[in-house]
């Protein structure tokens, strides 16, 4: 029992440390949360860390602001291999229309990050995150300014993250339509995949 408790208060530990430390744009501590053959899958970015770290900075220098907040967690282990899920929100800030013009508003969605964590040279480490996206809205940063959203392109996106995805598109991100959401088949499927790495199979990217 206390060796799982430990496990998991690291694992928990390695998490909170990707939120900090790819917040504060701390680059190179934020790499050593990844295992070597670690994949992060977004709306906006799929593919091996390094590139997301890249890719992040980029627009890190260029004034994109997406941050995240950890709420708990529910962590599974077997030897080795852990799969984690915790409660998250992904605020980002843009300009989207508005009735008098461009407005800078914020998008917060809520989800789940459904995380594949594996021990690599003693430590653990992050493998494959996959966030679980479940509902979102958009507000203006000045109460008092009026969106006025283009109708047809919001209705076109996903319902877990129809703000997010609107406002990445935006922004020139070319959106993933099919990340999983509060219900549905890709959810679902999610779930069977993590089960089966953590009985020992293969990981399914």
């Amino acid at each position: 029992m206390d060796d799982e408790l430990t496990a998991k208060l690291q694992i928990r530990e390695l998490l909170e440390r990707w939120a900090v430390w790819r917040d504060a744009g701390d680059w190179e501590r934020f790499a050593t949360v990844w295992h070597p053959e670690g994949v992060m899958m977004a709306t906006w970015f799929q593919g091996p860390f390094r590139d997301f770290i890249r890719v992040t900075r980029e627009g890190w220098d260029k004034g994109v602001s997406i941050l995240h907040f950890l709420g708990g967690s529910a962590i599974e282990l077997a030897g080795e291999r852990a799969i984690a899920q915790t409660k998250m929100t992904i605020s980002q800030r843009g300009m989207v229309e508005g009735v008098a013009g461009p407005v800078l508003s914020d998008v917060v969605c809520t989800g789940r990050f459904f995380d594949f964590v594996t021990r690599h040279e003693g430590r653990w480490k992050l493998l494959h995150r996959q966030p679980i996206y479940e509902k979102d809205r958009i507000d203006p940063v000045d109460s008092t300014a009026q969106l006025k959203l283009e109708a047809d392109l919001l209705a076109a996106m996903p319902e877990g993250y129809r703000h997010l995805a609107y406002i990445q598109t935006r922004l020139g991100y070319r959106v993933k339509m099919d990340m999983p959401m509060l219900k549905g088949p890709q959810v679902q499927k999610l779930y069977r995949r993590g089960e089966r790495w953590l009985a020992g199979g293969e990981l399914e990217r």
